[in-house]
């Protein structure tokens, strides 16, 4: 047998929001034998209608009372319901989007759109490159897929003139024109022009070293250093001079490389003009001029701008000439 809790009865099971709003709603509490003590439903006293949440109810008595605070942007009508004004928005999708996927729903504003749309769905892989022939459900994506047989590079840069296959390869590219760094470090607050750098950068923070080499266990934050790290297992060395035809196992090595035969020396110090083919070979320079030295002989405390300086003056103190190995 059901029966009905009066205001002050109803204080101890409410909260002090339902609270506040006893006195419009009539809150019935029904209780039966098979029923669990705590189900309460909230009846709109304008119909009758019950709900078992009070915010159900509340957005129910909107209809009622007039308030409709749901808004079409398309034509400025208003709606009681977000669902009322979800349906509502179908009738604009089917004005600008008339031809509707009956797979998902997905509407499209040409028919051929709809046509490439629905091979999503059957699987049918209508475009195929002559090439390597790998298959594409959408032309576009063949089209984009076949510059990287021909090389064409339609998108370009009109500050420098470098080109790209992809547009969105431009636009990364034109933040370095622009100064453009929209991705941010929520840690420290350093910007970036492209996602996968910030990506990069907040493993500083949060010291995750995705990339594990499966031979030596030692990991790395990057993929590229953890690629280079391979090569020191299976000694490859891809990269090679033309010149001499020695070769390395990184890029940036070879180029440091080609400079001993192309006499370049683009690191120029700032004190006294010198200029070397390798920024390390200037950051032990600029010691002569800073007085900085970060090699200390652990003997006697010595200190020493550079390591081979460290190594030569530790013989003092072990007695080995420079020939010598320590057995």
């Amino acid at each position: 047998m059901a029966s009905i809790l009066i205001k002050e009865e109803l204080l101890e099971h409410c909260s002090d929001e339902e609270t506040e709003n006893l006195s419009e709603y009539t809150l019935v509490y029904i209780k039966e034998e098979k029923k669990e003590l705590n189900e309460i439903s909230y009846v709109c006293t304008e119909c009758g209608k019950s709900f078992t949440k009070l915010e159900m109810l509340t957005i129910h008595q909107q209809a009622h009372n007039g308030a409709s605070p749901h808004k079409c942007e398309q034509c400025g009508g208003n709606f009681s319901h977000s669902s009322s004004l979800k349906k509502h928005q179908k009738i604009h999708m089917k004005q600008t989007a008339p031809h509707m996927c009956n797979e998902c729903g997905k509407s499209f504003s040409q028919f051929w759109y709809l046509k490439e749309h629905q091979r999503i769905h059957s699987g049918e892989p209508a475009h195929q490159c002559s090439i390597c022939k790998k298959s594409f459900s959408q032309s576009g994506d063949l089209k984009k897929h076949e510059r990287i047989h021909t090389g064409e590079t339609p998108y370009h840069c009109t500050e420098c003139d470098k080109s790209f296959m992809q547009s969105g390869d431009l636009t990364k590219h034109q933040r370095i024109h622009t100064g453009e760094t929209p991705y941010h470090c929520t840690v420290c607050g350093k910007r970036f022009n492209q996602s996968v750098h910030l990506r990069k950068h907040q493993r500083i923070h949060t010291g995750e070293t995705p990339y594990h080499c499966t031979v030596c266990g030692k990991r790395f934050k990057r993929a590229d250093t953890y690629k280079i790290h391979q090569r020191t297992h299976t000694g490859e060395t891809p990269y090679h001079c033309t010149e001499c035809g020695k070769s390395f196992s990184y890029l940036g090595g070879l180029k440091t490389h080609k400079r001993v035969h192309t006499g370049e020396t683009p690191y120029s110090c700032n004190v006294c003009s010198k200029s070397f083919s390798q920024s390390g070979t200037l950051k032990k320079h600029q010691r002569i001029h800073t007085g900085e030295t970060p090699y200390h002989c652990e003997e006697c405390g010595r200190g020493f701008t550079q390591s081979v300086h460290l190594k030569s003056h530790q013989r003092v103190h072990t007695g080995l000439k420079p020939k010598q190995q320590k057995e």
